[in-house]
């Protein structure tokens, strides 16, 4: 379970970044930025933040909207950013996570010092010094409520898109390649949210060639 004792190595504030969306076919990758100045939050938040993916939907959009309360509280501060299937397909996906964890930070009403990045693949040029953490999600409170900002705001845009483009399923599959999605791939193409440098995508772009 997560706790507080890698931001209690910090003497400055730090931001707990996360993100969610690299594997999908479409949409964009998106980053989630947390920084928890108030210790005293919601002890019911901090009892339920832990890997999003190991979390129901259902207990992800309860503490979603408990971490906006917090903030509106202001106990904690979240930031959260977007990289487009356009600038997946232009940077790469590992570029474009980046560039979605930069636009998170700089959304953040406060200026953190530092930042601990879930994963073991550190951003370069960032905006603050950042320290990568392996499993961040499961060890971190400020890391899984990123992670919990990013999963559910994600979520919530595919739901959006699925209405715009409902041929693919992307309310339930959030853009990943599940058999909904590659059948609607089959009778109607590709939309401008899919990531035409996935080699999926590119496949059906060269049959249709």
């Amino acid at each position: 379970m997560p706790d507080f004792e890698i931001e209690n190595g910090f003497d400055v504030p730090v931001a707990g970044i996360d993100e969610a969306g690299r594997g999908p076919w479409a949409g964009p990758v998106v980053a989630g930025a947390v920084v928890i100045g108030d210790r005293n939050i919601d002890k019911a938040l901090l009892e339920g933040l832990d890997d999003s993916k190991k979390l129901s939907a259902k207990k992800r959009e309860q503490l979603y909207d408990k971490l906006f309360a917090e903030e509106k509280a202001g106990r904690l501060f979240i930031g959260i950013g977007t990289a487009s299937a356009e600038e997946i397909d232009r940077m790469n996906i590992l570029q474009a996570t980046f560039l979605a964890m930069k636009r998170a930070v700089e959304a953040l009403k406060i200026e953190p010092q530092a930042a601990i990045v879930d994963g073991n693949q550190n951003p370069k040029g960032f905006v603050c010094p950042t320290r990568t953490v392996v499993r961040g999600d499961a060890k971190s409170y400020s890391i899984s409520a990123a992670s919990i900002v990013a999963k559910v705001y994600r979520d919530r845009l595919m739901s959006e898109m699925a209405k715009k483009y409902p041929y693919y399923g992307f309310e339930k599959n959030v853009g990943y390649g599940t058999a909904a999605h590659i059948n609607g791939l089959k009778e109607h193409g590709i939309c401008p949210e899919h990531r035409k440098s996935y080699k999926p995508i590119k496949k059906i772009l060269g049959m249709e060639e």
